[in-house]
């Protein structure tokens, strides 16, 4: 029985010292991330927050938009029930896209601009912060993707080729919210739709969308908590020294918005309530990252390769005898 053909089974409660140590080790990891922030960023993070991390290209159908109105969704809540009961997140983003790419700018701009009210306002304190990673890269990612607990895979279904952060995010011990696109759905099918977040419409929901005529105020005129987001965003909420600075943003999302966000928003904010009540139990989320960990092993380079060799390549493994490395 070949290793990356394992499926360990894991009970609730089999082994609560060995759930205690995997979720240390994870804290460990978020201090490492939390650390390198407030080096670099000099922002203070709550390390018992959860880290919920989305690292990519930054592409409109990647759609960092729909994660931010989720955060403003949240600030929201909080600034409207200060004293209300609220798991505490800590959101970041990263990436990098081509230096031509107004939309990537913009959006950019946006989150750091959205980062900086949040950050600096009292009544939201330790309930949530933003922070924006700069210069993302291999190096960085080894901080990043050891620390996360949620994995934002979210672009809209049917435009991810495949991806590879979010198995790398699996096989650290994250769990994912995300679209069945891509990557996703092979994760899906090893570790059990129960052990990762899925919300959203499926490739055949985008089709039919599109093919009856998608307009996004029919969405926007039952959900008052987007409208808000939007409407806030055009204002000028968040950068008041240019309050026309994203206005342009705020009506191009909702007049041509080609990769869905608005029609997947709701489905979005459910599913993070999810998230959010899960992560109050440290044992069943503890778990189920261990039900990702021990459901990696498929997507190890190893595995392909040797694929590749047998149906592709036709070609054999070759013994060579190597000297032993200097000393």
């Amino acid at each position: 029985k070949q290793w990356y053909q394992r499926r360990v089974a894991i009970t609730a409660g089999s082994d609560k010292t060995f759930l205690q140590q995997v979720f240390k080790t994870k804290q460990e990891n978020k201090r490492r991330l939390a650390q390198y922030v407030a080096d670099t960023c000099g922002i203070t993070l709550n390390v018992g927050s959860m880290f919920d991390i989305q690292v990519k290209r930054i592409h409109e159908y990647k759609r960092q938009t729909l994660n931010l109105l989720h955060v403003i969704t949240l600030y929201n809540r909080i600034k409207s029930n200060p004293n209300g009961e609220f798991v505490p997140r800590t959101v970041f983003f990263g990436g990098k896209a081509a230096p031509g790419y107004q939309t990537a700018k913009e959006t950019v701009s946006l989150i750091c601009h959205v980062a900086n009210v949040i950050n600096n306002d009292p009544v939201i304190g330790d309930k949530l912060k933003v922070v924006f990673l700069t210069n993302y890269r291999c190096s960085l990612a080894e901080i990043i993707m050891p620390a996360a607990d949620l994995s934002e895979q979210i672009s809209l279904a049917g435009t991810e080729a495949s991806g590879t952060g979010n198995m790398k995010f699996m096989l650290n011990g994250a769990l994912t919210i995300g679209t069945l696109d891509g990557a996703n759905v092979e994760m899906a099918e090893e570790m059990g739709m129960e052990n990762i977040f899925i919300f959203g419409m499926k490739v055949e929901d985008v089709s039919r969308l599109w093919a009856d005529g998608y307009g996004t105020r029919r969405y926007l005129a039952r959900l008052p908590e987007l409208q808000l987001a939007l409407s806030q965003i055009r204002a000028g909420l968040f950068n008041p020294a240019e309050p026309h600075k994203f206005s342009d943003f705020s009506d191009n999302l909702i007049a041509n918005d080609r990769f869905c966000v608005i029609a997947d928003y709701e489905s979005y904010v459910k599913c993070q309530e999810g998230v959010s009540e899960l992560y109050m139990d440290w044992i069943k989320w503890t778990e189920k990252c261990l039900v990702n960990i021990a459901s990696s092993g498929k997507f190890s380079s190893d595995r392909t390769i040797r694929e590749y060799a047998d149906e592709i390549w036709d070609i054999k493994p070759v013994h060579v005898d190597l000297n032993p490395p200097k000393e």
